[in-house]
């Protein structure tokens, strides 16, 4: 049935995927709503999916392998409230992400709230190597660029264009400096689709307010990475709303003593 059935706090049924869908992702925006009024530094909500046993991916290491259409349906309409949509290059060439389209479902919220008909692309590089994601910088693409100053900068800003290059940090990419200069452009609803490498940077440097995770009904062994790994993190979290969808999970945990 798709029934979308909150559990906490709860218990409540928040709409239904197949029969009345309209009216479940507007209900699934309103349980996702940024906080308002925003902060000025901006709010960094990251969105994963893992395995009952804490796999980010297949055996093949992709995160498509263990989602599922509600997890899918849940990925849009977090895009829908974004700003910004934030992904390592790495991920975004592994995923095959593209610019985002506008979505007629929710243009009359985005307006209400001052946003662009859809969120823009940031993608992080250290390298500057994004030979392989020629799709993402087309013309009239919009997409963000977010490196370092080690990176070849002027190649990229010719690539990108000179206004959507982001230079934060000096030999690696700084999170905070990042989302500093994302919320100074009014990007201030940051979405974080990761991979690992990048969620575990931006957790380690204090910048993450908000974990969105879907456990996905499936255990695969194997070695497949968690859904953040690098430096240490010592975040904590409570669950602001859990809910039960076709067997998969939906938790949304607020980060408690977010530094940045």
């Amino acid at each position: 049935m798709s029934e979308l059935r909150l559990l906490l706090p709860g218990p409540a049924v928040v709409g239904n995927l197949t029969g009345d869908r309209a009216d479940a992702l507007q209900a699934l925006a309103d349980l996702y709503a940024y906080p308002d009024p925003l902060p000025a530094r901006g709010w960094v909500r990251a969105n994963m999916v893992a395995t009952i046993d804490g796999a980010a991916g297949d055996a093949t290491g992709s995160s498509a392998g263990i989602s599922a259409p509600a997890d899918q349906t849940l990925l849009g309409v977090l895009r829908a409230l974004a700003d910004v949509l934030v992904v390592g290059a790495g991920t975004a060439r592994a995923e095959g992400y593209r610019p985002l389209p506008a979505r007629a479902a929710f243009a009359e919220r985005r307006a209400a709230s001052g946003q662009r008909p859809a969120a823009r692309l940031a993608v992080v590089t250290r390298s500057g190597d994004l030979d392989a994601l020629p799709e993402l910088f087309a013309p009239d693409a919009g997409t963000l660029v977010v490196t370092c100053a080690r990176a070849p900068v002027d190649r990229l800003r010719d690539r990108a264009g000179s206004d959507n290059v982001v230079v934060a940090g000096d030999d690696d990419v700084d999170p905070a400096g990042a989302v500093a200069a994302l919320a100074e452009r009014g990007l201030r609803r940051v979405l974080l689709e990761g991979g690992p490498t990048l969620l575990g940077r931006v957790a380690a440097a204090g910048c993450l307010h908000e974990l969105c995770l879907t456990w996905s009904p499936l255990l695969v062994a194997g070695t497949a990475a968690r859904i953040a790994h690098g430096r240490a993190a010592s975040l904590r979290l409570r669950a602001a709303h859990l809910v039960a969808c076709d067997d998969l999970l939906f938790g949304r945990w607020l980060v408690t003593d977010a530094r940045n």
